[in-house]
């Protein structure tokens, strides 16, 4: 059991201004392995005011200073490397080796560009007459989501800091033992009380509150469109900053001159990482039609190899598990063909969706346009290029994607995507490049110079 009593406030681990809490269970094994506070409005006031009274101090540090306790933290993180993968295949159930590689070791990398990046990033600049600075927006708000609990919070707290914001954390209530371990690993670090501050508790009550207080200058939120809307608008009703990354059905495009084998491994690859609970996944396959039944078969053997319980771990609650079933039961109920996995339960214990594939989905079906968030690949059929560009760009998301195939031919498809990032015949992923997207997937970027440019705001001065 790993409880907590106290939020991190002001430099100080403070009790909660209530007694009431939010279990942390395993959704590997449906057994709860700890509990945190359930913040409340007051909780998130006084967060909010430690913030705001330790920015001025923190927005005239120098940058090489900032930038050596940014360092610090990404040490501590990475010294405690063993005890973040172990509590994140915990509370998200993902493998330890995923947990290890993936939701440790990138977030330590980004933490360690942000440093670099805050001691060499000009904030000033001479254009023609003027000098043009670059300043910290002020107090942020950063809401962060539980499929990628240590990433997402670095990928905001460490680039506001950098910029010279303080910051008020609102972590996922289901995965906030990592969010504890990150601030111990900031107060370690040695950062000044109030720069960084900690309030756990339910999206309705603490994330609302948050993103609607008027100390807040700039909201940061990961997660769900529909949630993204609501923070928005109640950013707009105050005029106040916002930095969405939201959804996305991100396609798969494998054009005629591809390997398709490789494509379609890899393409089945990406969906099944992190148990399919990521916004960036690539979700459709576009196969060209006259190889259309070759990519079906190919795509049934490669996830035959993702197992329930070993290469794949569980959702991450039970809402969930019913959500990405539900949306299985739809697509046969609307005409797609399972040749993988399907509705049923893999496991009688956790909460875990068998890897299912679709094949004969047409662009118009629910599991086609809506956002799943689990292990469920659909396969589409494209006549010809324009046919499959029309597919590709034809839902209201616009995040991620790929393409396979000739490099001349496939950076030009690319290029014509309505997407903010794309893979190029399984391009590495640069947590240096800015990630975010198009239409409905968000506002914003974060990683790299794009990601701390999200914190600051501009000044010109005319000599």
């Amino acid at each position: 059991m790993k409880s907590h009593d106290a939020m991190y406030i002001g430099g100080e681990w403070r009790p909660a201004s209530s007694t009431d809490t939010i279990a942390v269970i395993n959704p590997a094994d449906e057994q709860v392995i700890g509990h945190v506070p359930a913040g409340a409005a007051e909780d998130i006031d006084a967060a909010v005011r430690a913030a705001r009274a330790a920015f001025p101090g923190w927005a005239a540090t120098p940058p090489t200073e900032r930038a050596k306790l940014i360092g610090a933290v990404r040490d501590g993180l990475a010294a405690r490397a063993e005890e973040i993968a172990a509590t994140i295949t915990a509370e998200l159930g993902a493998p330890p080796q995923v947990a290890a590689a993936v939701h440790t070791g990138l977030p330590i990398a980004v933490a360690g560009s942000y440093a670099e990046l805050a001691a060499t990033h000009s904030f000033e600049e001479k254009v023609g007459n003027s000098t043009v600075y670059s300043e910290p927006v002020g107090v942020v708000g950063a809401i962060t989501p539980w499929n990628y609990p240590l990433h997402q919070i670095v990928a905001k707290v460490a680039p506001a800091l950098a910029a010279g914001c303080t910051v008020v954390l609102k972590p996922a209530e289901d995965t906030p033992l990592t969010a504890q371990l990150f601030a111990e690993a900031v107060h370690a670090a040695g950062v000044p009380a109030g720069v960084f501050n900690l309030v756990t508790g339910l999206g309705p009550v603490a994330g609302q509150a948050l993103a609607e207080h008027e100390g807040v200058d700039l909201v940061s939120f990961t997660g769900s469109t529909a949630v993204g809307k609501r923070i928005g608008a109640l950013a707009g009703g105050a005029v106040k900053r916002v930095a969405l990354e939201l959804g996305g059905k991100s396609a798969n495009v494998i054009l005629p001159s591809a390997d398709l084998g490789r494509a379609v491994a890899v393409g089945i690859a990406n969906v099944m990482a992190n148990s399919g609970q990521t916004c960036s996944a690539w979700t459709r396959m576009l196969v060209p039609a006259d190889r259309y039944d070759e990519a079906v078969a190919l795509a049934a053997e490669a996830v035959a190899k993702y197992v329930p319980g070993e290469r794949v771990g569980p959702l991450v609650n039970a809402e969930q598990q019913q959500r990405v079933r539900g949306y299985i039961e739809k697509g046969v109920a609307e005409g797609a063909r399972i040749v993988a996995g399907g509705p049923e339960a893999p496991r009688e214990t956790g909460y875990y969706v068998s890897p299912t594939v679709f094949a004969d989905v047409t662009p118009d079906m629910t599991i086609a346009q809506e956002e799943i968030f689990g292990p469920v690949v659909s396969i589409l059929r494209y006549e010809d290029e324009e046919d499959a560009l029309a597919i590709a760009n034809g839902t209201v998301y616009g995040l991620a994607g790929a393409v396979w195939g000739e490099p001349e031919a496939a950076v030009a498809f690319a290029r014509r995507m309505e997407t903010g990032q794309v893979d190029i015949n399984g391009g590495r992923f640069n947590p240096l490049a800015p990630f975010g997207g198009y239409k409905q997937s968000g506002v914003g970027r974060e990683l790299g110079a794009h990601g701390l440019a999200e914190y600051l705001q501009t000044k010109s001065l005319q000599f």
